[in-house]
């Protein structure tokens, strides 16, 4: 009988056993079944055509923007919604490093520095000091320097993809200067046909303007149905600030914009350096107040005014956290009456550096050019049949160039010559140059200089949005899988 008990008793066992296992295979199977989380599984947080942006650089980045953000006091949002827009900045971070291998674009060490000084002048201080204000936002040196990379990188790459699409007739220069109650300057082929007018007084003091933006994007050949979705979306957030909340903490929680991590802000600007449609849009708002939602051809924008008015004499420019340095266009004040500048008429070649032709074989070919040139060759002869400058039919000619009207790397290395003088190869972001001044003159500039800038503000108000435009198609044409927010894939190839 004990016998037959315990034979029930370890039969009883066995079924326990047998009911855990089956019960533990099945869980299993219910797992197994399930979608697995890519970024625990291999470590992925997204695919952007052939390259891997891995969670653990989602991570690093998300923790660096989380002691800005607190630095600067802009409400954190969670960290999962943080990852999420840190990885949408290193999509487009990658997405621009690809276009600008394709394009030979390379930002040295020496570039970046250069624009490191840029940004101290312009905050009146000397680099160690910007420095220093950089490691108070919570942010190290190296960062910042890593950061600025990327901008004069994506500087480089508008100006190469962009700039050169952007037009501006004289006859939208003479409307612009009208509306601004200026006398429309004539051309220089007008003058030589009639006297010049007498220019009116410019107001020394323009407008400034500071605006911070929450965007929401809208993707290419989006279905009327998803752009519905996406401006209610954008209502949405309009109600949220509106209704109290900080523009800044929804902006770096919801925005598709940039400059979403810096709470929105686009910075400080003269008035007429904004996109028509920002002007419009904020024509009758003051400091602190929102605007209505913007439509734009990148999606929705909400606009809040941040300052408005009068440049403060000896005020400083924007900080090294407003708007991108190598973006930030300053603008020349236009002094009254004759305005007397030094202009140089030159000749170059241009060898353009692509995968093919590396920086190193530009410099050498341009290196044999000019021992040809020293040993009596004709310039104009040998950029005919080199150059690759738009110029190379008139043998290299530019003109009668401006003080302000190249690069900074060419206007350098132009002004130090002498007429008849050819220079060493010089680097500038179109690709490697020769340079050979013809003459100098000095001339009263004051009406090409309104027109110039003119000229300048009219091209500021359109490459912003021409920009994100290419951006948008940019992002449109590529191979992109976010695994940490799949909805966002929608509409991608």
């Amino acid at each position: 009988m004990r016998s037959f008990y315990a034979n029930r008793w370890i039969a009883g066992m066995l079924m326990c056993i047998m009911g855990a296992l089956l019960s533990a295979t099945g869980t299993a199977a219910e797992k197994a079944r399930q979608p697995a989380s890519p970024q625990f599984v291999d470590g992925i947080a997204a695919v952007v055509n052939r390259q891997v942006i891995t969670l653990q650089q989602v991570n690093s980045r998300a923790a660096q923007v989380q002691k800005q953000m607190q630095a600067q006091k802009i409400p954190v949002p969670e960290f999962s919604v943080l990852q999420k827009q840190v990885l949408q900045r290193l999509i487009m971070e990658e997405l621009e490093r690809q276009e600008a291998e394709r394009l030979g674009i390379n930002v040295t060490d020496a570039q970046v520095m250069q624009a490191a000084q840029t940004v101290a002048q312009r905050n009146r201080m000397t680099t160690e000091q910007l420095r220093k204000e950089i490691e108070k936002t919570g942010e190290t040196w190296d960062g910042y320097l890593s950061n600025l990379r990327q901008e004069v990188r994506t500087d480089l790459l508008r100006q190469r993809t962009v700039d050169r699409t952007i037009v501006i007739s004289d006859a939208e220069i003479d409307a612009f200067l009208k509306s601004q109650g200026q006398s429309a300057a004539p051309t220089p082929q007008q003058s030589a046909a009639q006297p010049t007018p007498q220019a009116a007084p410019v107001p020394t003091g323009p407008q400034i303007l500071g605006l911070a933006q929450i965007l929401v994007v809208v993707p290419e050949g989006a279905r009327t149905a998803e752009v519905q979705e996406l401006r209610k979306k954008a209502e949405g957030l309009l109600a949220q600030v509106r209704g109290g909340a900080d523009f800044g903490g929804v902006a770096a929680a919801s925005s598709d914009g940039p400059q979403a991590l810096r709470g929105g802000e686009l910075g400080v600007r003269p008035l007429d350096g904004w996109p028509d449609l920002f002007i419009q849009a904020t024509r009758n708002l003051q400091a602190g107040q929102i605007s209505e939602i913007v439509q734009s051809g990148n999606g929705f924008h909400i606009l809040k005014v941040l300052t408005r008015g009068q440049p403060q004499r000896g005020s400083a420019p924007p900080s090294p956290s407003g708007p991108p340095p190598a973006m930030a266009q300053q603008q020349p004040a236009i002094p009254e009456g004759p305005m007397m500048v030094t202009q140089t008429h030159a000749r170059h070649i241009l060898i353009k550096t692509t995968q093919v032709m590396s920086d190193e074989a530009a410099r050498t070919r341009l290196a044999q050019l000019r021992q040809r040139l020293i040993n009596g060759e004709s310039f104009e002869s040998l950029a005919r049949r080199y150059s690759e400058d738009a110029s190379a039919p008139q043998g290299g000619d530019l003109g009668w160039l401006t003080p302000g009207e190249t690069v900074p790397a060419f206007e350098r290395a132009m002004d130090a010559l002498e007429p008849g003088q050819i220079s060493e190869p010089i680097q500038s972001q179109f690709g490697w140059h020769l340079i050979q001044v013809e003459e100098r003159r000095t001339k009263d500039m004051e009406n090409e200089f309104r027109r110039m800038k003119a000229r300048q503000l009219l091209f500021q108000r359109r490459v912003e949005p021409a920009f994100e435009d290419w951006l948008s198609q940019l992002r449109g044409q590529a191979y992109i899988d976010n695994r940490l927010d799949p909805a966002s894939n929608r509409g991608r190839r």
